[in-house]
This record gives C-alpha cells, sequence and structure tokens, in this order.
C-alpha cells in the first residue's frame, strides 16, 4: 500500500501464514490423522499472531540456532532482527524430525495449526530467562512461562488453521495487520503512533496519547486481548473503559482502537521491541514508550525499554520509539506534566499507575479525579463491584514513584 510503512523483514511484505477456503479445508481434513500435542495458550496465540502476518517475516517456531541469535544478539539466523523467541514446547518423546504435527491450543482444544518438524532440540532455560527477562526469578511471571516448557523445543514452518475466539469475542476490535493498515489509509494517515495497552487508560495513558496526537496524524491504541497474569483487568472491560475515555475526551477521528491476539511475556525492553516489530507490521510508523513499559514488578528501570531502542543495530526497525517522559498529575501545575515540563517537587506530584489503580479499586477505594476520569472509573467500579474472586494486587517501585529515574 502507499504510503504505509514496509511490514518487518527483507521482503518487505506481509506474510500470513492462515490458509483459506479450499487450501483450509484440506489441511483441516488432514490435520484428523496427525498425531495431535498439546500447546499452551501463550504457543496458540504465537500462532495466531504468525497467521495474522503480525509476526512477519516468521513462517514457523524457531530453530536452535534462531533461538540463541535472538537471546544473544537479537537476529535470527538469517540475520533478521527479532527480540524475543518465539518457540513451541513438548515433552513428547516420540515427535521426531520429518514428522507432521497438529497443534491443539490447552484452553479451548481448538486445532490452531498444522506444523512440520525440522528440528527437535533442548534449551538452557535459565539462559533464556537471564537474557530476555534479566532475571530468573520464578515470581516473574514471564519466566515462569519459560521454566514451565516442555523439555524440547520444535521448529519448523506452520500452516495456521484458526484464529480461536478472538475475531467472534472481540468483534469490531480484534484486527488483522492488513486491516489495520486499510484503515489509516482511508484515514488519510502516514505518521501513526501505536499506544501499547493491557490497563484501561488513566489519566497518564490519555496524556502520552493526546502527546503523540499533537506531533502525529493519528493515536493507535492497540491493546492485548490475549490471556493475563491474575489481577489484570479482562480485555471486555479495558475496551468499555477506553472507548468512553475516547469518545469524552478526544478529537473525533484522532484516535483509533484495535486489538491483537498475543499474550504478554511482561518482558520490559525486550517487550518494547517486539511491539515495535509487530507494530510495524500493523502499519505504525512509531511506537510511544513511557514509564515501564511492558514491565512487571521491580525487574526494570523505569526507562530501559526506551534506552534498548539504542542499544539495537541501526537500521534493524523501521518502527521508530516516541520516548516520553515519566509523566504525573502536579498540584501546583494544575493539570498533567512530565519531568521535563514540570520545575516542582515530589510532593506536588500524584504519580499514576495501571497497578495503583487496579490496587485501589480491587479494595473498594475511591480514585481521585486527577487519576481518572470519572466515566472510566464508573466502568471499572461497576466491574469490581460484581468480580467475586479477587486477586490480591502489590505495588511496586514504578507503580509508586519509589524508582529514581535511571
Amino acid at each position: 500500500m502507499a504510503d504505509v510503512i514496509a511490514p518487518h523483514g527483507k521482503q518487505e511484505k506481509l506474510m500470513p501464514l492462515l490458509l483459506q477456503g479450499k487450501e483450509l479445508e484440506a489441511e483441516v481434513k488432514k490435520a484428523k490423522n496427525l498425531k495431535h500435542i498439546t500447546v499452551t495458550t501463550r504457543e496458540t496465540s504465537d500462532a495466531i499472531m504468525m497467521g495474522i502476518g503480525a509476526f512477519t517475516p516468521l513462517t514457523g517456531f524457531m530453530t536452535k540456532a534462531d533461538w540463541k541469535g535472538v537471546c544473544d544478539k537479537f537476529t535470527m539466523a538469517d540475520g533478521t532482527f527479532w527480540p524475543i523467541p518465539i518457540t513451541v514446547s513438548t515433552d513428547d518423546e516420540g515427535i521426531k524430525k520429518g514428522d507432521n504435527i497438529a497443534l491443539d491450543d490447552e484452553e479451548t482444544g481448538t486445532t490452531v495449526a498444522t506444523m512440520q518438524v525440522t528440528e527437535k532440540y533442548t534449551i538452557e532455560k535459565e539462559y533464556e530467562c537471564k537474557a530476555i527477562f534479566k532475571t530468573t526469578d520464578p515470581e516473574h511471571p514471564g519466566v515462569a512461562k519459560v521454566l514451565s516448557q516442555g523439555k524440547y523445543n520444535l521448529a519448523g514452518p506452520v500452516k495456521v488453521l484458526s484464529e480461536s475466539y478472538y475475531p467472534e469475542q472481540f468483534k469490531g476490535l480484534y484486527q488483522r495487520p492488513a486491516e489495520s493498515r486499510k484503515i489509516f489509509q482511508e484515514l488519510g494517515w502516514k505518521r501513526i503512533a501505536a499506544l501499547q495497552l493491557r490497563n484501561p487508560m488513566h489519566r497518564s495513558h490519555e496524556f502520552l496519547a493526546k502527546i503523540a496526537v499533537e506531533v502525529m496524524d493519528g493515536v493507535y491504541i492497540h491493546q492485548l486481548v490475549g490471556k493475563l497474569k491474575a489481577g489484570d483487568i479482562p480485555a471486555d472491560v479495558r475496551v468499555k473503559a477506553i472507548q468512553v475515555l475516547v469518545d469524552n475526551y478526544f478529537v473525533k477521528g484522532t484516535v483509533i482502537q484495535g486489538g491483537y491476539p498475543m499474550e504478554m511475556r511482561y518482558a520490559g525492553p525486550r517487550e518494547a521491541l517486539l511491539h515495535a516489530v509487530f507494530r510495524q507490521n500493523y502499519g505504525c510508523t512509531h511506537m510511544i514508550i513511557g514509564r515501564d513499559h511492558a514491565g512487571v514488578g521491580d525487574y526494570y528501570g523505569p526507562f530501559d525499554a526506551q534506552k534498548i531502542f539504542d542499544e539495537i543495530p541501526k537500521g534493524a526497525l523501521k518502527c521508530q520509539n516516541l520516548n516520553i517522559d515519566w509523566t504525573f498529575w502536579c498540584n501546583k501545575c494544575g493539570g498533567m506534566a512530565s519531568l521535563k515540563t514540570c520545575p516542582h517537587g515530589k510532593e506536588d506530584r500524584l504519580l499514576l499507575s495501571g497497578t495503583m489503580v487496579r490496587k485501589t479499586l480491587s479494595e473498594g477505594g475511591e480514585l481521585p479525579v486527577e487519576f481518572s476520569r470519572p466515566e472510566v472509573v464508573k466502568v471499572l467500579q461497576d466491574y469490581y463491584q460484581h468480580l467475586e474472586e479477587k486477586v490480591e494486587i502489590k505495588l511496586h517501585g514504578a507503580a509508586t514513584g519509589d524508582l529514581k529515574k535511571k
């Protein structure tokens, strides 16, 4: 498409792996006679991301050489820039190189893809965790998933058969890269900033988006609809909360919502790079990187996800990072501000975070008007009032402001 940023990779075109029509019918029939293995919801979502072209130019799950290259130097064996391993694992001793297998999602039982096994290999799980998450602490949700993987990784090309429940359950929000690109072209947007979200938008998120609106043609509020960790707010509630904010506090035609099916790794800096990779495939020219992007707990410095863009090979990404400093409500300024614009002290600032929003509301507390818009709060209060099983939410340095800027 003219005037839309090229997808990631040397071929500079979307490479969706989702079969359609007679080809799909034939592969579904073939899959019934293949050996089936159960894969995790994370592996399912990765297969779907490949299926819709969001993980262009990947053609399947990574080889050991790809895995090691990604861990060590952000590049696959063929030199393609990639920041996080995309792998599938099993404990099945019987699977061997050359086998054709079917991958069934652990949650729904749906056969999501077929795969030709070109390699079966073991990895050092702690090595991957240190490289990607900077920790081997099993309390880190991303680390826990890697440590729980099967004994063997399987490599090979995939044919994707299903997008699972995403198109139906998130109708009107769930988008494939080809669809978002078409929307941007129809809107005439050439400079598009993606805002990554796994939380409803509080005033800091709103401020980030409005800064981007000033310098871009539009902002793509691109939120995760895949599975989250315990305590995070589910996608349907988040969508509703974001929409009331967009409808009431943004100029029409400057912001649109979209959803994607990947699961969070909570990998901080590395995940920020992955977010930029697939946002490029979705047609975004810029990726908003604020405080503690894709982080969890106190595993990363508040601005490590900005710094890592200066550490990758030059030209590795066409999608550029749009860095925005720590934002907060300042009582003396009388509004939202950042460390670059506000000269006042910490005692005058109200620091905002999604973690704080979740903790306050889950405990039946009231959010000050400086924290979140009343329309958003109403949606979230209704969710928490009807929540039967509550998860304790812990605050960390990035949420309370205890960490100094690094």
